[in-house]
């Protein structure tokens, strides 16, 4: 069994979406929009067929942002080097994204860093 997608709600729709397309290499599909309810969302696809979905909604609710609390605490991307995380994670940083730690080698071996999306949401970036 695998994982189909994983889906996250935003009050920035299309910001979080150039986000993901930009940095990440995301694909998104075309916006799907229910009139009914005002729900939007995207699909974005990347490498192996991994997909995130976002999605908006009128009157979205703001989470505690707490790093270190029960519940899906991040998303992890893998660039396939250290070289991709050093470079990805230099580029988040030059353009204003902050980053949380890293790049640097794990107690359990993993090469990382790790920034927050627009919205809070906790990513690393592991080679």
């Amino acid at each position: 069994m695998k994982i189909n997608h994983i889906a996250l709600y935003t009050n920035d729709l299309e910001g979080l979406k150039d986000f993901y397309k930009k940095y990440f290499n995301g694909k998104p599909n075309q916006m799907y929009h229910n009139e009914n309810t005002g729900l939007k969302t995207y699909f974005l696809t990347f490498e192996n067929d991994c997909r995130l979905e976002i999605m908006t909604r009128p009157n979205v609710k703001e989470l505690s942002r707490d790093l270190i609390s029960s519940g899906f605490i991040h998303l992890a991307f893998s660039t396939g080097s250290k070289e991709g995380v050093d470079s990805l994670t230099k580029r988040l940083e030059q353009d204003g994204f902050k980053i949380l730690s890293g790049p640097r080698t794990t107690g359990d071996g993993y090469y990382e860093s790790c920034v927050l999306d627009p919205d809070g949401n906790q990513i690393e970036i592991v080679a």
